[in-house]
């Protein structure tokens, strides 16, 4: 795991600007490179916030120097002085998913086929890394730009590494962790005990990000989060009308091998770049009232 000590002062190498976004225990900034003039997010996090925990900031930075992948945010640097880190981010301006899902109510199965293959091929590089993200939801997906001009507009950026967990030697994953309405059923079943997970969980994620952009709302809802949770372990859920009536048999049929209760029964990234929903970019069949088994 590297260790948070970069020699240098920011201000030598970057023109701090205005605030762009606030976090639990870091405030976001504009910064400009003094020698290119690029433009980055400065992320800032202060050591005395109480909810500041050096050991998760070393972690989250390790996953992310790993990382060099167009749809992952990247970190280009970090420095350290008194009472803060300073993390120099790509800068990404289009929102989140979530900012679209809202505006839009819900997405087109060809805007959200491309929006799934762009996570895919992010999930797929991590995974074969050793890297399992552990938090992959609509608010850590990020569009690199908000301009409808720009070629990049459309782009998803995975972000948000914080619990991300990278996998060597014999390394395991057992820590519950995660976003209740995305998180996998091994990772909170109480049943399982001290057992581990694997990179599956991903791919769980990523099946109710698509169910979500294609219906507007999640596969598994409950006011509390124990009910959640109990709801998440049965696995059990459906395509309500009418809501779902002109949605294709192929969306469903990836939904239904991606939201699965047995991990070793999910498609692995690789795979579902395979899917035939993916593979055929504006499916026009729609669902003809029978699903294939999970």
């Amino acid at each position: 795991m590297v260790k948070l000590t970069y020699t240098g002062e920011i201000r030598t190498n970057f023109d701090v600007g205005e605030t762009i976004g606030r976090g639990s225990f870091a405030t976001v900034k504009l910064c400009t490179d003094v020698f290119t003039k690029q433009q980055f997010a400065l992320k800032v996090v202060s050591k005395d916030d109480p909810a500041f925990d050096e050991k998760s900031l070393a972690h989250e930075v390790d996953a992310m120097m790993r990382v060099s992948h167009p749809n992952c945010v990247h970190l280009h640097g970090v420095f350290e002085e008194k009472g803060k880190f300073f993390l120099v981010l790509d800068l990404v301006t289009g929102g989140t998913l979530m900012d679209r899902i809202i505006e839009m109510n819900h997405f087109s199965e060809q805007d959200a086929i491309h929006v799934t293959r762009d996570i895919l091929v992010a999930v797929e590089y991590l995974h074969s890394i050793g890297i399992t993200h552990r938090d992959l939801k609509p608010e850590n997906l990020l569009y690199a730009s908000g301009d409808p001009a720009s070629p990049d507009y459309n782009t998803i950026k995975i972000a948000d590494f914080g619990l991300a967990k990278v996998m060597s030697g014999r390394s395991t994953m057992s820590t519950p962790c995660g976003t209740p309405n995305y998180v996998a059923p091994e990772v909170i079943d109480p049943a399982r005990g001290s057992k581990v997970y694997g990179p599956e969980v991903d791919i769980w994620s990523l099946g109710v990000i698509v169910y979500v952009m294609l219906c507007g709302f999640p596969p598994f809802y409950q006011t509390s989060t124990p009910a959640l949770f109990k709801e998440i372990c049965k696995g059990e859920f459906g395509f309500p009308s009418p809501y779902w009536d002109g949605i294709s048999s192929q969306a469903r049929a990836f939904i239904l091998k991606t939201i699965v209760k047995q991990p070793k029964k999910r498609m692995t990234a690789s795979e579902c770049l395979e899917h035939q929903w993916i593979k055929s970019g504006s499916p026009d069949e729609t669902f003809s009232g029978k699903l294939p088994s999970r």
